[in-house]
């Protein structure tokens, strides 16, 4: 991976591992304090299955805190994805205890012991131009209307959670005897792949690092990615060179919203959308309104608003 040499810029990591990390409750405190100690911003969950997040800072200290991480042996070989924007799209630094680092809710399905065939983002192409292979889309609905890889299946889910169920629902193994899966950055799709796996499904193919991978190292004049790639941090989406996209988030859904949505007469920046105006419960639309009306007094006052961007942010699936 290329690393910025310019010191006024942010850094912004998603990284995940697999791993099996018995004590993982104990290494709460020690990694926050080490994100503390260096500066960096955003959110690591921790599990008895490994570790996944977002998190923001300088060069040197995401690079700190990606030395400290792979000192363990277990993570040694932790996967992380980067890009640049000017300053951080975090606001709190947190570390959380999770039952799962990506949540699926089926017990027994462990990607350390059983995943699907990597495949590496210039080898992506030709897999899904099989028109022998599936090519499933494993992110949420609202992430695929921004954007996804040409000729995908989009399950249409509302959470992970949902995917098991989408699967059990359309997909029969006997039928669909290749299989291909992408998410954002790989962690769902290893997931995915362990559970389609354990359902009988023989050939099961997932992108290696995901769509920030495939973005960062497929020329784009040679991308079948068509559309932005939601992101879980305030930038909301990337463009294929990884620049920050101009969707904004709704606050009161936490919806993505486009550029033409923004125009919309139902569009309230921070209390409704397009998506929203007319479904929302008064108790949550109200408590956008208050929320909005701290983040401008925070803005008049030249200072970051101290609860970042959505207190009701879902967590990071990347």
């Amino acid at each position: 991976m290329t690393h910025t040499n310019d010191s006024s810029e942010i850094v912004v990591a998603a990284l995940y591992k697999f791993a099996a990390l018995d004590d993982f409750e104990a290494l709460r405190e020690p990694l926050r304090q080490q994100m503390l100690e260096h500066d960096v911003k955003g959110t690591l969950l921790l599990a008895r299955e490994g570790i996944n997040g977002t998190v923001s800072g300088t060069r040197q200290g995401i690079d700190a805190l990606l030395d400290w991480l792979r000192a363990d042996p277990r993570l040694r070989d932790l996967d992380h994805k980067e890009s640049c924007c000017d300053e951080h799209p975090f606001y709190r630094t947190k570390v959380k205890l999770k039952k799962e680092i990506v949540t699926l809710g089926i017990e027994g399905v462990d990607p350390n012991e059983q995943v699907g065939t990597y495949v590496e983002p210039e080898d992506w192409n030709a897999l899904i131009a099989d028109p022998e292979v599936l090519v499933i889309d494993t992110r949420n609905a609202y992430e695929v209307a921004i954007g996804s890889f040409e000729g995908a299946t989009d399950p249409r889910t509302t959470s992970f959670r949902e995917f098991p169920e989408h699967v059990q629902a359309h997909y029969d193994p006997a039928r669909h005897r290749k299989v291909a899966m992408f998410c954002t950055g790989g962690i769902r799709c290893e997931k995915a792949s362990s559970f389609m796996l354990r359902e009988g499904f023989e050939e099961v193919y997932h992108l290696k690092g995901g769509v920030l991978n495939y973005l960062e190292r497929v020329p784009e004049e040679q991308s079948l990615w068509r559309g932005q790639c939601f992101v879980f941090d305030n930038r909301v989406t990337v463009r294929h060179d990884l620049s920050e996209g101009e969707f904004e988030q709704c606050h009161a859904c936490r919806m993505p919203i486009s550029l033409e949505d923004q125009q919309s007469e139902h569009y309230v920046p921070g209390v409704s959308c397009p998506h929203c105006w007319d479904s929302l419960p008064e108790k949550t639309r109200e408590g956008a309104r208050e929320r909005q009306k701290q983040i401008e007094l925070a803005r008049k006052r030249g200072e970051p608003h101290p609860i970042g961007r959505d207190p009701r942010r879902r967590e990071t699936e990347a």
